[in-house]
């Protein structure tokens, strides 16, 4: 892909954006799709932040179509009144970024619906999300769905027998089966769009190493992690690159229905974005069905 950047975005003048989470690599999509003319909505719990994002997506381009609305993922009744507020303010939806994250908190932490946090927040509040967006989606021009996933992915497992981590709560596996879960959603998305001709193409993207608040909001400066981000910063590309593939898949021509896009250097850690082999565990079609219909169950959504 020749080192595409931000700059390579086609003009996305007369669509619309929601990009979820305010700050790290949320802020980095909604500059640069605001930047390029799309209406871009910032979702997120923190009225505070979200006024911050907005502000900062106006200093870097003046006149942009942006704004916050409150949405917190961590609440299931939270996600179907954004969805309520949006489709009251418009007819359709172009294109949804699920990036929003919590990683590795030490201690097991629960939604307000009783879900383990990092599976309810990156994954099941995204999967209800894009499932109560998806009438207004089937509307957008040419919408998409482009939904975060990352390194941590490849060694991550479905526990079928203990989705919640209710019975044995490790940070990083939880964390990480909560990536593999928003890979295997991207993909199965992408097969249901086409079996039911929904006409919304489905893609996935992580962003390598990179710099943002996610370890230090999650697992804490004092984690291993925390340490390494603080002392070893070198190790960790800035946050305007790790948004690279997401924005790729969200906007150029060329990218892949059903694809998944990182970094291409240093083992996908870093670098331009380019299309990503998935880990093996994401072939497995029949545990992605399962999953899907577990989590329609558990969310109180479907897809129609």
């Amino acid at each position: 892909m020749n080192r595409w950047t931000a700059a390579d975005i086609p003009p996305q003048h007369g669509r619309s954006a929601v990009v979820t989470g305010t700050g790290g690599l949320a802020l980095e999509d909604a500059r640069a799709l605001a930047g390029a003319g799309a209406a871009v909505v910032i979702a997120g719990r923190n009225p505070d932040k979200g006024a911050q994002a907005v502000a900062a997506v106006h200093a870097a381009a003046p006149g942009a179509t942006v704004r916050f609305e409150l949405l917190d993922l961590a609440s299931l009744e939270s996600v179907a009144r954004f969805a309520e507020r949006l489709a009251d303010r418009q007819e359709g939806l172009d294109l949804l970024i699920n990036n929003a994250a919590v990683m590795a908190p030490p201690a097991r932490l629960e939604t307000s619906d009783g879900f383990e946090l990092q599976f309810g927040t990156n994954y099941l509040g995204h999967f209800a999300l894009t499932a109560r967006l998806l009438p207004l989606l089937k509307r957008g021009m040419q919408p998409r769905v482009v939904t975060l996933s990352s390194v941590a992915a490849r060694g991550g497992a479905i526990a079928f027998e203990d989705l919640q981590a209710e019975h044995s709560y490790r940070p990083m596996p939880v964390y990480s089966q909560s990536k593999l879960a928003c890979l295997l959603f991207a993909l199965e998305l992408s097969r249901q769009s086409h079996w039911h001709g929904w006409g919304v193409a489905s893609m996935a993207a992580h962003p390598g190493i990179t710099r943002t608040d996610l370890i230090a909001n999650g697992a804490g400066p004092h984690s291993v992690s925390g340490r390494l981000r603080r002392f070893l910063p070198f190790l960790f590309q800035p946050a305007w690159q790790g948004a690279l593939p997401t924005l790729f898949a969200a906007t150029d021509p060329c990218a892949q229905d059903g694809g998944y896009y990182g970094p291409h250097a240093l083992g996908g850690t870093r670098g331009y974005p380019t299309l990503e082999k998935p880990p093996a565990r994401t072939l497995d079609g029949a545990a992605a069905a399962r999953l899907w219909e577990e989590s329609c169950r558990l969310a109180g959504v479907r897809f129609a």
